[in-house]
C-alpha cells in the first residue's frame, strides 16, 4: 500500500509542478523577478548560462530539501515529493532548454504535430520581449490552438 501512495504522490507532484511552472513564470518571472528572467527573452550577454537559470537552481534546492527530509526524518513523503520535482525539472529541461532553445544540439529533426505545437506556442510567448503581455503556459498542457496538422 505504501508503494501505491508513493507513486500517487510522485505523479501528483509531477502534475502540480506544471501548475507551479505556469504560476512562477506568469507572476514571478514576469513579475517581481523579471530582472532574472529577462535575459531569457532578450539575451544581453555572451555566457551560456543565463540569470534565468537561478529558477532551475531554486527548484533543485527544493527537491534536495525534500530528499533530505525523507532521509533524515520520519517524513518519508519527502522522497516521492523530491523525485516528482526532480522528474519535472528533467522533463522541463529536455523540452524547454534542449528541444526548444537548443542549448544542446539534440532533437533538431522532431517534426511531429506535438513538437510543432510546442515550438509554435513557445515562439508566441517569446515574440514579446518585455515583461508584459507574454502568454504564459506550462510545458505539457499547452493550449490546443497551437496544435495544427
Amino acid at each position: 500500500m505504501k508503494t501505491i501512495i508513493w507513486i500517487l504522490i510522485f505523479l501528483a507532484t509531477f502534475s502540480f509542478m506544471e501548475f507551479m511552472a505556469w504560476f512562477t513564470h506568469k507572476y514571478i518571472m514576469h513579475g517581481f523577478l523579471w530582472k532574472l528572467h529577462k535575459d531569457h527573452h532578450k539575451k544581453d550577454h555572451d555566457s551560456w548560462f543565463e540569470r534565468n537559470d537561478v529558477f532551475f537552481i531554486f527548484y533543485a534546492l527544493v527537491s534536495m530539501g525534500c530528499f533530505y527530509a525523507g532521509a533524515e526524518t520520519i517524513f518519508w513523503y519527502g522522497w516521492p515529493l523530491g523525485f516528482g520535482i526532480m522528474a519535472y525539472g528533467a522533463a522541463y529541461f529536455m523540452v524547454h532548454d534542449i528541444f526548444i532553445h537548443q542549448r544542446f544540439k539534440l532533437f533538431r529533426n522532431a517534426n511531429n504535430w506535438y513538437a510543432k505545437g510546442i515550438r509554435r506556442a513557445h515562439k508566441m510567448h517569446h515574440k514579446h520581449l518585455g515583461k508584459q503581455d507574454g502568454e504564459c503556459f506550462g510545458m505539457l498542457f499547452v493550449p490546443f490552438k497551437y496544435f495544427k496538422k
